[in-house]
């Protein structure tokens, strides 16, 4: 190996690193950063303690998660501002996970597709995002708070979850397991947390409406003793790291689970730290690095009992919002979750499961925006139907296998619209008219020929009669791939099986290789079939019709 690629391996390697660039503005942003830090730790709380208990791991495991991970994917991510830790989205694929082979598999699940994602990252695969449509994104959001929403009516309801694995199946479960008088108490709190995060911003935008309704809630709660599920006392402290336990067989039985994890969380990441990118003026974000950042703060995660972690859209916009321009911000976040699981576990103990429950279910309902459904779906009937097949498989089926099956949906709609911009069009000969240009056929080529309108033009122009010679121009062509080059290949050997002269002009400098190779230029009667110019192309036509003529 030179020395240069080893240089060029040495800077790539190094691009994926924390530098001291990464904090060059923090000696005019800090005082931002902290309060920024301060406002994303308030609002994370309570979102980490119920998407903890909603995937089945525990309170614990969510306020590890959000600590831990919210620390590593600060300081070794590819964006700024960025903020890290349990997801909505995470959870509603961990849920049936932890339903079926239990909670202590998280940590494990954890830690591989950490490893996953960091493979991506040392890859360069972080652009891979770009590629997904945005009826894809639309749909897969969509889905994911209605999951998010049906995962919290046990709760809310103060019944067992039903069994299914599929969270509306198992909703509806759980209301036939209703019992009165405590769901009134449940829904009573659902109701009274539900209507203070709605009013509390009209008050103020920044008053943290969940941590408020928590703490009303929680505190009527405890002074009538109502006879409503709590999520008990946590332990003091973060947990020792360990490895996870568990065998090879364990591994590669969970291999399925933990790669559906990895896509995910690299998916989400991605897309949280792109929109971030877009309403923040700290500068573009680093899709590779943020990949190994994420798959290392998911690894750390693991190793202390928590659970996969990606970046939260939510928590990010109120970080950038709130002042937040450095990486400190989401480590003052992390920081401020860790003084609270030291001092503040006992009162933590207290709150309601049922407050958790109104708090993600008014989550779920803000991830909805009626005008960006309104708007994909009044915008072309195609990307309508990507959004709701995209939305309806995430609901009905698995989050992943609605990304690729909407990604599928999207790619076939837009070579559909591709094959038909593309065209083959009879021009009529250059003026003025000479005798046997009947005996003359001139077709343009245009748009993309491709393997989806190859067989099209194969079709129009194989059925000429009547003709000796075929002038088919290729220079408006925009896009040629092998099999458009084939057809074209097998469509000059069958005419000119047919004693059909063909000629082709102007084959585009970039596509002159794929033309070549495939057999475009070989099939040709004589080299000096392929022209540049039009003029010398319908001459050479017309001579070979009168010497035709004239046998």
């Amino acid at each position: 190996m030179t020395g240069s690629r080893l240089a060029r391996l040495g800077r790539s390697a190094a691009a994926l690193l924390p530098s001291a660039a990464d904090y060059r503005d923090l000696g005019r942003t800090w005082r931002g950063d902290v309060v920024a830090g301060v406002t994303v730790g308030i609002v994370a709380l309570p979102l980490a303690l119920a998407f903890g208990v909603s995937s089945g791991a525990g309170a614990e495991a969510g306020l590890v998660t959000a600590i831990v991970a919210g620390v590593v994917a600060a300081v070794f991510g590819g964006s700024n501002v960025q903020v890290s830790g349990p997801t909505g989205a995470m959870v509603v694929v961990l849920a049936p996970i932890v339903a079926s082979h239990g909670a202590g598999v998280l940590a494990l699940v954890s830690v591989v597709a950490g490893l996953v994602v960091v493979a991506g990252g040392v890859l360069r695969l972080g652009r891979a995002v770009s590629y997904i449509p945005w009826p894809v994104i639309e749909g897969f959001t969509l889905g994911i708070a209605v999951i998010i929403f049906l995962q919290q009516v046990p709760a809310a309801v103060g019944a067992a979850a039903g069994d299914s694995t599929n969270a509306a199946v198992a909703a509806v479960q759980s209301l036939a397991a209703v019992e009165w008088p405590a769901v009134a108490w449940s829904l009573g709190i659902v109701v009274v947390v539900a209507a203070i995060m709605l009013v509390a911003p009209r008050l103020h935008p920044k008053l943290p409406g969940s941590i408020i309704a928590i703490i009303v809630v929680s505190v009527v709660a405890a002074l009538v003793q109502a006879p409503v599920s709590t999520i008990g006392e946590l332990p003091v402290g973060l947990p020792a790291p360990a490895l996870p336990v568990g065998d090879w067989a364990t591994v590669t039985g969970l291999a399925g689970a933990a790669l559906t994890v990895a896509a995910l969380a690299a998916i989400e990441s991605l897309l949280s730290a792109r929109v971030a990118a877009s309403i923040s003026d700290t500068g573009p974000y680093d899709a590779d690095r943020e990949l190994v950042g994420q798959g290392l703060a998911s690894v750390a995660a693991g190793l202390f009992g928590g659970m996969p972690a990606t970046g939260a859209i939510a928590r990010t916009a109120v970080n950038v919002r709130s002042g937040g321009r450095t990486r400190l911000a989401a480590v003052v976040h992390a920081l401020l979750l860790l003084v609270i699981v030291l001092v503040g576990g006992s009162v933590v103990a207290v709150i309601p499961l049922a407050a958790l429950a109104g708090v993600l279910m008014v989550t779920a309902t803000r991830m909805i925006s009626v005008a960006t459904v309104r708007t994909v779906l009044g915008s072309t009937r195609s990307d309508a139907v990507v959004f709701v097949v995209t939305a309806v498989i995430t609901v009905s089926f698995d989050l992943i296998y609605a990304v690729l099956i909407g990604i599928a949906v999207a790619a076939f709609f837009a070579l559909r619209a591709l094959s038909r911009s593309s065209g083959v069009h009879r021009e009529e000969l250059p003026s003025p008219a000479e005798p046997g240009d009947e005996r003359i056929a001139l077709f343009r080529l245009e748009g993309a020929l491709f393997f989806g309108a190859a067989e099209r033009m194969l079709e129009r122009v194989g059925d000429i009669r009547g003709i000796e010679v075929v002038i088919i121009r290729m220079s408006q062509l925009q896009l040629l791939d092998a099999t458009g080059a084939q057809v074209i290949t097998e469509l000059i050997t069958a005419l000119e099986r047919r004693g059909v002269t063909v000629l082709v002009k102007g084959i585009r400098s970039d596509h002159l290789g794929v033309a070549t190779r495939v057999g475009v230029v070989s099939s040709l009667r004589h080299q000096n079939h392929l022209f540049d110019d039009l003029g010398l192309a319908v001459a050479h036509a017309r001579s070979h019709v009168a010497r035709a003529a004239a046998q």
